[in-house]
């Protein structure tokens, strides 16, 4: 994107009657941002859903303007810009209607990798939440994925730190822009976030701070991710509106249950009770459900031992698959009698073991 085709873009972006859908509606018509800032109003109006509110502060001089001081930080700062067409754009969110026609970058940002996911919830996140988190990304990390979340108090910054402590990448989506942290408790974690990761966010360095802002950040976060998961929420949070989101772009919402007299858990359950997302009892329900493979370099080192100690589970799974072959997974659930989301750790500790190996198509053999 050139620097020319840059600045118009901000000034489209500037125009307070024109989000983000609208603008890629325009965009399409016209051909470029600034196509549609120099087309006559009369053939803009032509166009089916724009009307005469819409355009009526289209031409205004002061957003080419704003646009030229947003462009002067964007500069200064090396901040790195995304077109919403363009290759660098994240493909997951490219699939969302609303999603910003510009995306700002600060950091080291790379999704050319399979698996991402967001983990959000409560502000107030209890100790249980806590461990529950940093567990699911520990148990996760030998998957390699990348952990997105809001850089906010709570469940947010321990998915970040989770991340980092087990060299995953992690990015924060913030609802301000990049001039500034919120909290300021947490610039402490900005290094090292920019390191391992970055920070995403479609608003400008000029934008004011209101509480708004972060229920229009959260289809990013859910936007960019293959999977929203919701570690505690009470009845109602920002949380619940990000898995909204997730399921309205047809992602898969994940959601820890919680004992129905706690009130962070509230939201959590209801999630569940109303089918909205899938019950997250362990770690492994994620790449399961997901049906995450483990490549072949990220699998560990394991050798088939002589004598491996199975216990009593282990070695009837064990028994099964030695008399019958390769196996499905619900399969072997079925026949064993036993629920899908222990049978999978089972498997992965016996992977572990070296005595048996998944294959695509959530199948299994005994090596």
């Amino acid at each position: 994107m050139t620097e020319n085709e840059l600045l118009y873009t901000l000034a489209l972006q500037n125009v307070p009657k024109i989000g983000d859908v609208t603008a890629k509606k325009l965009i399409a018509h016209c051909g470029s941002a600034e196509a549609v800032l120099k087309e006559k109003k009369q053939n803009l109006l032509k166009i089916d859903g724009i009307g005469y509110i819409t355009v009526s502060d289209l031409f205004a001089s002061n957003h080419l303007e704003a646009a030229e001081a947003e462009l002067r930080f964007i500069k200064t700062e090396g901040i790195k810009t995304h077109y919403f067409n363009s290759e660098t754009y994240p493909e997951r969110l490219k699939q969302c209607i609303d999603s910003p026609i510009l995306l700002f970058e600060s950091g080291h940002i790379n999704l050319n990798k399979k698996h991402i996911i967001s983990i959000v919830g409560a502000r107030k996140i209890t100790t249980s939440g806590i461990a529950f988190c940093e567990k699911l990304v520990e148990e996760l990390a030998i998957y390699n994925p990348i952990i997105i979340s809001g850089f906010a108090y709570g469940t947010d910054i321990t998915a970040h730190k989770a991340a980092l402590q087990n060299k995953l990448q992690t990015v924060a989506c913030l609802a301000h822009g990049l001039n500034q942290i919120y909290p300021k408790v947490h610039k402490k974690h900005v290094a090292e976030v920019e390191n391992n990761g970055g920070f995403y966010t479609d608003f400008w360095s000029s934008d004011p701070f209101n509480r708004n802002n972060f229920l229009k950040r959260n289809r990013i976060i859910a936007g960019i991710s293959e999977a929203t998961i919701v570690i505690e929420s009470a009845e109602k949070g920002g949380s619940l509106v990000t898995a909204d989101i997730a399921n309205s772009y047809n992602r898969d919402v994940f959601a820890v249950p919680g004992r129905t007299t706690d009130s962070q858990s509230v939201g959590c359950n209801n999630l569940i009770k109303q089918q909205k997302a899938h019950l997250l009892s362990t770690p492994l329900d994620v790449p399961y459900l997901l049906n995450w493979q483990l490549e072949s370099e990220q699998r560990p080192l394991v050798q088939k031992q002589l004598f491996v100690e199975l216990d009593e589970n282990e070695k009837m799974i064990y028994n099964y698959l030695k008399a019958n072959s390769k196996q499905l997974l619900d399969v072997i659930a079925l026949e064993c009698n036993m629920p899908t989301y222990k049978l999978a750790g089972l498997l992965l500790n016996m992977e572990l073991k070296g005595v048996v190996k998944p294959l695509p198509g959530k199948l299994f053999e005994v090596i």
